[in-house]
């Protein structure tokens, strides 16, 4: 049999180290999914093709695939509605940075503009997800279309998708596919003058301080030398969090709705504040009133999100490597040493009165669990965690080792897209922990997964933080002043379905039974899923409130209670008052 298109788009996507392709199989996509089949397989040299319930769900875990392991990873879905499917997780993994070449499987080429079945136009669908979007019009263009494809995805590290036709997957291969190359990432050194004026602020200011994103990746120990330097208090955001908190003596939290610990008041009452590799864009917990450096290795995002004082353009390492025989050594640390006391009080007040005294508190603290997985779970696991309170619990809870990650949808804001993470992750590294924290709104809404991780006997940990609510959004009506509406929902028994497909399963009601029941699922050999039954009264109180969400909370409070609610802002008020900080 000649070598088909299809055949040369699986050749080029093994070529560029592409392991699995995640999708559903169906009409115009079957060529390709065929040329799977022949290729024998990732243990033959090949790919694999990977079943999902949702093409949504595939889009979450190839761009999980290709956060843990920085290739190229692969999804799919047939013409129409398939691959509209895709669109929501490939908007979450252009957002993350993930490496992710998308086929998008077309109609026959004769019917393009005759409102055929299924007919959609994903070369405009795809625009806003993707670096590069691309039709395959004829055999000849194919090879070159593919190339540009995983050169982008990997070059740029971004979503490249590419529309092929059924008919046109199916004709004879044309010419050779250029050769794949993936060169090491450059090294970003900003201009000499630029690097003197940096040095010239951190000379002249008293106070010090560090805000780190992602961008710190693989400058943790220089981050922290400067730091030590600089007398410097370190803040991070969360997707920075794996990468700069651990083995980290001058950490100090996060700010943000997220927040905990001294971050906020270290970068709010510094002389100067270094924003590294951060794009955190929530700009209202930025100060606007101290003076401010970014740097960033993507010039575009400097000054996006606040107004700063000297944009460098470079990647953090090279900047401190530059910086460093510029800057003196401050031996006055005592801003580090007031911020880091400032922290230790606010941990304690504030994150550690979450877990203590609520060994018999029923429901189930959300936090509690969280403090005890972080506890139990690997060295080296890998935490995904839902959109919403989730997220919280693990961002304020779960520990970083520098081998830990956390993925999350951190910058899109999707729901449901732990248990396809946790897919992906796993299917990366069949022995590593993979642990996916799931709310039961994220859990409920791609549901359909919890087969793929069955059907493929993935030893999955599902770890459900069940209070039949939408907690986050809860959170944000009663701050805006409004009562919470609409945001309950029947409780549902998902250890019952857990067991129905052959998992091992638990329900837990009593705070006395969590650590049994993570020891017991985080030990099993196979797929594993906890069901916690959690209090939805439990809401995230960061370390600093304004008073207009103080307002706001008390106007929506109010509001429920002349709704009749009185019993459920009691309840509320017993979950959470203790734990707002205080001063």
């Amino acid at each position: 049999m000649a070598e088909t298109v299809a055949d040369q788009l699986v050749a080029q996507l093994s070529a560029a180290g592409v392991k699995r392709i995640y999708g559903i199989v169906g009409d115009s996509l079957n060529p390709v999914v065929d040329a799977v089949r022949r290729s024998g397989g990732s243990a033959k040299g090949g790919i694999d093709w990977v079943h999902t319930r949702h093409e949504e769900a595939a889009a979450f875990a190839a761009a999980a695939e290709a956060q843990l392991t920085g290739t190229v990873t692969a999804c799919a879905g047939s013409c129409g509605p398939g691959n509209l499917h895709l669109i929501n997780g490939l908007y979450d993994a252009q957002r993350s940075s993930a490496p992710v070449i998308a086929i998008a499987a077309d109609i026959p080429s004769i019917e393009v503009g005759s409102n055929y079945f299924q007919e959609t136009h994903p070369i405009r669908l795809f625009n806003e997800c993707s670096w590069y979007n691309e039709h395959i019009s004829t055999a000849q263009q194919a090879p070159r279309v593919v190339h540009h494809a995983l050169q982008i995805a990997q070059g740029r590290s971004g979503v490249a998708v590419v529309t092929l036709p059924g008919d046109l997957a199916e004709k004879e291969a044309v010419g050779r596919a250029p050769q794949y190359t993936r060169p090491a990432a450059p090294s970003v050194t900003p201009d000499d003058e630029t690097v003197k004026k940096f040095a010239e602020l951190i000379n002249k200011s008293k106070k010090v301080a560090i805000f780190a994103g992602i961008g710190v990746a693989g400058a943790h120990d220089e981050v922290l030398a400067f730091a030590d330097k600089v007398g410097a208090p370190i803040g991070h955001s969360l997707r920075g969090k794996d990468f700069i908190q651990y083995d980290n003596p001058n950490d100090v939290g996060m700010t943000g709705l997220l927040g905990y610990g001294a971050a906020h008041a270290g970068i709010h009452d510094a002389d100067l504040l270094i924003l590294l590799g951060t794009d955190f864009p929530y700009e209202q917990f930025l100060p606007d009133d101290v003076t401010t450096v970014q740097v960033d290795i993507a010039a575009e995002r400097l000054g996006w999100r606040t107004p700063i004082d000297l944009a460098v353009h470079g990647d953090v390492l090279s900047t401190l490597a530059a910086l460093d025989p510029m800057v003196k050594d401050k031996r006055n640390k005592s801003y580090l040493k007031k911020m880091l006391k400032r922290h230790d009080e606010l941990m304690t007040k504030s994150v550690g009165a979450y877990t203590k005294n609520v060994q018999d508190l029923v429901p189930i603290h959300p936090e509690y669990i969280a403090s005890i997985l972080d506890d139990l779970a690997d060295d080296d696991a890998v935490f995904t965690m839902d959109t919403g309170m989730t997220t919280v619990w693990g961002a304020r809870y779960i520990n970083p080792t520098g081998r830990r990650r956390t993925l999350g949808s951190f910058t899109h804001g999707s729901m449901a897209n732990a248990l396809p993470q946790a897919i992906g992750a796993q299917l990366t590294d069949p022995n590593r922990q993979i642990v996916s924290m799931s709310g039961d709104g994220g859990l409920g809404m791609l549901m359909g997964e919890l087969l793929t991780v069955g059907m493929y006997k993935l030893p999955v940990k599902i770890l459900v933080f069940n209070n039949s609510t939408l907690g986050m959004v809860k959170a944000e009506m009663l701050v805006a002043g409004l009562p919470d509406f609409g945001v309950d929902v029947p409780g549902v028994d998902y250890s019952a379905l857990g067991t129905a497909l052959g998992m091992h399963s638990q329900r837990v009601e009593q705070p006395g039974d969590v650590e049994a029941a993570l020891t017991a699922a985080l030990e099993h050999d196979g797929p594993a899923l906890v069901d916690f039954v959690t209090d939805p009264m439990a809401l995230s109180v960061p370390t600093k409130i304004t008073p207009d969400q103080i307002m706001g909370f008390a106007a929506g409070v109010s509001k429920l209670v002349l709704g009749g609610g009185a019993g459920e802002a009691m309840k509320m008020a017993k979950s959470n008052l203790r734990n707002i900080p205080r001063n």
